[in-house]
């Protein structure tokens, strides 16, 4: 049965996604149980991890500890570069689930193209064919150019429903935004809040101020408005529960134009051309 929970979006292979996930890219083994399960019980029902951020486990704890029943809950994981390759992804995977105590994940993800390595075609193939076992019931990418998204389908036939990729005012990625919407690809933002640099924006604070609203909760609701699902991350129980307090107001369109005009193409993580 398709899961469908308020505040979700639809991706192209139909199912749905809840729009606002919780990340946990550099939590430690407490903190990461603490966060999955304050979140769920919040109302999260997201949790993004992937198997280079070494806490499936914890997030398989977290989810447990909250009582939250695993049909409810959407989890997404990331296949590594090192891991890419027909049967190093098959691997990869099948200790995914192990560690996460589940049957199955909600959306499976190549973590990065990884082009020098040449074998995200291959993976694709790969996750393709794990999505027809019932392993991943959803399967995207992670970081992927608009021409590794062409590569992928021109070989495959198979578009992705999913690119998570880095987007936050000051790095909005119209170009590829545009590629994704041709595409009928959602666009997923990681490091939406620019590794809180965007907490500290004049721009930001003025329309936090304007609505009563905290500079985090402005930058969460802009990414709501442009349509992307978005995975901020917090260990802080108090935060977690502000960031998805973002539901009860909307921004206008002075609103939209100042943070546009804060994309600088500043690019904080990694090139995906040249990461491997």
């Amino acid at each position: 049965m398709t899961m469908i929970i308020p505040h979700t979006v639809r991706m192209n292979d139909g199912r749905y996604i809840p729009q606002i996930g919780l990340g946990v890219l550099h939590a430690n083994h407490e903190e990461t149980v603490t966060a999955v399960r304050e979140a769920l019980l919040a109302g999260y029902r997201h949790v993004d991890t992937a198997a280079n951020y070494k806490n499936e486990q914890d997030v398989g704890q977290g989810i447990v500890e909250s009582g939250i029943s695993r049909e409810d809950v959407f989890i997404t994981t990331k296949i590594w570069n090192e891991a890419q390759g027909e049967a190093s992804t098959r691997i990869a995977l099948f200790e995914s689930l192990e560690k996460l105590k589940v049957d199955s994940v909600d959306l499976l993800l190549i973590h990065w193209p990884a082009p020098e390595r040449n074998l995200f075609v291959e993976t694709w193939q790969t996750l393709i064919d794990l999505q027809k076992e019932g392993l991943a019931k959803s399967i995207g990418v992670s970081n992927f150019t608009a021409q590794h998204l062409q590569r992928l389908i021109n070989e495959t036939g198979v578009t992705p429903c999913i690119n998570q990729i880095e987007l936050h005012p000051y790095f909005q990625q119209g170009a590829l935004r545009k590629v994704h919407e041709h595409l009928n690809v959602r666009t997923q933002a990681w490091s939406p809040l620019a590794q809180n640099l965007a907490l500290a924006d004049p721009t930001i604070q003025r329309i936090a101020e304007k609505h009563g609203k905290s500079p985090a909760q402005i930058v969460i609701r802009w990414h709501i408005d442009n349509q992307f699902v978005v995975i901020p991350k917090s260990v802080t129980p108090s935060r977690i529960r502000a960031n998805l307090d973002i539901l009860n107001f909307v921004l206008d369109a002075d609103d939209m134009t100042s943070i546009q005009s804060l994309d600088s193409s500043r690019r904080l993580g990694p090139d995906p051309e040249d990461f491997n």
